[in-house]
């Protein structure tokens, strides 16, 4: 049984919806269903779940990196624990202003020696859970923001 969407965020044509299922015999999960209300041709989170993302309507299920003009499915860290520098200086070639990293279900901070490299161009780096980082990325790129949304999966 779902409960009916609740409305979290309309800001600058961002809706964003979450839809809870609840059932006695499991536990609580999360779906996020996300939606821009405009017809620009940048990439957009659409949706994001358990181990998966959806960027204009395309799922991936492997961690990847999104800006609003391409999304990289060639980032290949397995999980937040097989972070290392050299997926960071991945990043660091897509000189976004500010990095969102997605760490999956729940918040975690990776060590700040992983990211120096970032940090010393200036480069933001930001670690929220996975939907809160689609959401924000959502938001920054219809603020026009030079983002990447890292997205661990």
């Amino acid at each position: 049984m779902h409960s009916p969407p609740l409305k979290l965020l309309i800001a600058k044509g961002v809706i964003l919806t979450e839809h809870t299922p609840v059932s006695k015999s499991s536990k609580r999960r999360t779906r996020v269903k996300l939606h821009l209300n405009t017809s620009i041709n940048q990439n957009i989170f659409t949706a994001c779940g358990a181990g998966y993302v959806t960027v204009n309507g395309q799922c991936f299920n492997q961690s990847i990196v999104v800006t609003p003009e391409q999304v990289f499915n060639d980032w290949n860290p397995q999980d937040f624990d097989a972070l290392t520098e050299i997926h960071f200086a991945y990043l660091l070639t897509i000189r976004p202003e500010i990095i969102l990293l997605g760490t999956g279900p729940r918040q975690r901070f990776p060590h700040p020696r992983l990211y120096h490299q970032l940090t010393a161009a200036g480069i933001g780096v930001e670690s929220m859970d996975t939907p809160a980082a689609c959401r924000t990325y959502n938001i920054l790129m219809s603020e026009d923001r030079k983002v990447a949304a890292a997205i661990l999966l």
